[in-house]
């Protein structure tokens, strides 16, 4: 502002100036008697100028066309951008080749493996009633439903007009009228709305766009979130595009929360106006820790904050029955405001789906861009997760066996050299880490990494270290992220077991 203002007055000046020289007396001329003042003199040159300039041809380049030769030197002299930043050497390690279906036991390069890279938490890869389901499903449907559900791709929803007239016309035929009407989208939704104990669900084509859709849908610009560090990439892709504000906790410590939550809306009247949001995993897929979710609804009640469970990795898991963290810690489902999980690591399928009251259900249909804008699920996926969820209603005891499992390994693995385990007991995500890190996540990433290979190629095991990209936020420490099934059998435990103990003395 200071140098404005005398900058303006020194402009008027000049032009006032200017004004009283044309003004003046002296400025005027005579022609033919007639008396004619300086500005419009100037006027009349401006005016003058403007025509010439508006009556002028644009200007055309000669359009002489380039020989050969010319384009040659062109093309020759051309240096293309990399696609992508060059591949650092510490970087350079062979990417195994998955060649057959990622269940308990799977091909690698050609040869069997035993697989613990892969989440199959319940072993029904390769199940053959839901191949069987599959089968009949896109025999009925075709493989893809060619839309998005809000258009025509709800399966099934253009036979209601044959319903009405069956059951107007022929009320004895009802059942034969629902059968035809049946649509394999809203029988998937209903069926795991009542495997819950929720009012409705909603289904997503793609398992990870699920929570980084679902946030952007509830979370706005001016809201407030507050997340645990230790989520994964997809979840904080959600927390990016909702352009709330985005406070971290330190990762699942319930002080921590408790003491963001006082600083958020102790004294604070704005505060109370806007929605605020609490943002955690069930088990996090970085660490392999549950989250205390008894205590997060105390603080969330406390504090009057909404809560949005991730429940990829324990949908299917936890719980007496594998309904979750919800049944896992005895906490009513409703007390959860919204609950999302992908369907690929325990129902063998793909997708994702969101869960909740009719109303947050409702607000997707015409507000999420994972629902609105991508093509639905394959009919033959929901297929797989409805006949997925039925197998885990009709054999309870294959939680039993993953469990037995995942206590197993820890049990084995207890005294591995130079590393340790840092998940859940259980958790069947387990993850062991560094005892002693380098100090360089990139240094300890290529340890992990060359402890994985010497597995893979010694000892035909497949497992795998945690790679996070540039893009992604988590500085929880890197490790081997083991995923047990409960395809897995005692020996493949104990060859695991055995192999990394051998392997890690050798490296760390």
């Amino acid at each position: 502002m200071e140098m404005v203002l005398p900058v303006a007055n020194a402009t008027a000046a000049a032009l006032a100036r200017v004004s009283a020289v044309f003004n003046a007396p002296l400025a005027r001329a005579v022609v033919f008697g007639i008396h004619i003042d300086g500005h419009l003199v100037v006027e009349g040159l401006l005016i003058a100028a403007i025509l010439f300039q508006l009556s002028r041809k644009s200007y055309k380049p000669p359009k002489k066309p380039l020989t050969e030769r010319e384009v040659d030197e062109l093309c020759d002299d051309w240096q293309p951008e990399p696609l992508c930043p060059p591949i650092k050497e510490g970087a350079r390690i062979d990417t195994p080749t998955l060649e057959s279906a990622a269940g308990p036991h799977t091909t690698v390069d050609g040869k069997e493996v035993v697989n613990f890279a892969s989440a199959n938490y319940l072993g029904l890869i390769g199940n053959e009633k839901i191949i069987d389901s599959c089968v009949g499903s896109v025999e009925k449907y075709g493989v893809g439903s060619c839309g998005p559900r809000g258009f025509y791709g709800t399966i099934g929803s253009y036979l209601l007009w044959l319903f009405s007239i069956i059951y107007i016309l022929w009320p004895q035929k009802k059942n034969l009228a629902i059968l035809w009407f049946a649509d394999v989208h809203l029988d998937c939704e209903s069926k795991i709305a009542n495997f819950l104990g929720t009012q409705d669900s909603i289904l997503y084509s793609y398992g990870i766009s699920t929570i980084f859709s679902v946030i952007p849908a509830f979370c706005k610009k001016g809201d407030i979130i507050v997340a645990d560090e230790g989520v994964h990439w997809a979840v904080q892709n959600g927390l990016q595009l909702s352009r709330s504000t985005v406070v971290y906790f330190k990762h699942n410590d319930m002080a921590s929360l408790a003491s963001i939550l006082e600083k958020l809306t102790h004294g604070n009247k704005h505060t109370e106006k806007i929605r605020r949001y609490i943002v955690v995993e069930a088990i996090y897929q970085n660490s392999g820790q549950i989250a205390p979710l008894d205590e997060i609804v105390r603080l969330k009640e406390k504090y009057r904050f909404r809560v949005i469970l991730e429940e990829s990795h324990s949908f299917g898991v936890l719980g007496k029955s594998g309904r979750g963290l919800a049944e896992h810690y005895g906490v009513p489902v409703e007390k959860i405001d919204i609950i999302t999980a992908g369907m690929g690591n325990a129902l063998a399928t793909d997708g994702g789906f969101c869960t909740g009251s009719v109303r947050v259900v409702d607000h997707q249909r015409l507000s999420s861009s994972g629902y609105v804008f991508s093509a639905s699920l394959p009919p033959y996926l929901a297929s797989a997760a409805m006949s997925a969820v039925n197998h885990l209603e009709e054999n309870p005891s294959v939680l039993a066996n993953l469990r037995s499992n995942i206590a197993l390994l820890h049990k084995e693995l207890s005294d591995i050299p130079g590393l340790e385990i840092a998940s859940n007991i259980l958790s069947p995500i387990v993850f062991l880490k560094l005892k002693t890190p380098t100090g360089s996540a990139v240094a300890d990433l290529e340890l992990l990494e060359i402890i994985a290979e010497k597995v893979l190629m010694e000892d035909s095991v497949f497992i795998a270290a945690t790679k996070r990209s540039s893009l992604d936020k988590c500085r929880l420490p890197v490790g081997i992220r083991l995923f047990v099934s409960a395809g897995h059998t005692e020996s493949d435990i104990f060859k695991v077991s055995a192999s990394l103990k051998r392997v890690a003395a050798s490296v760390v």
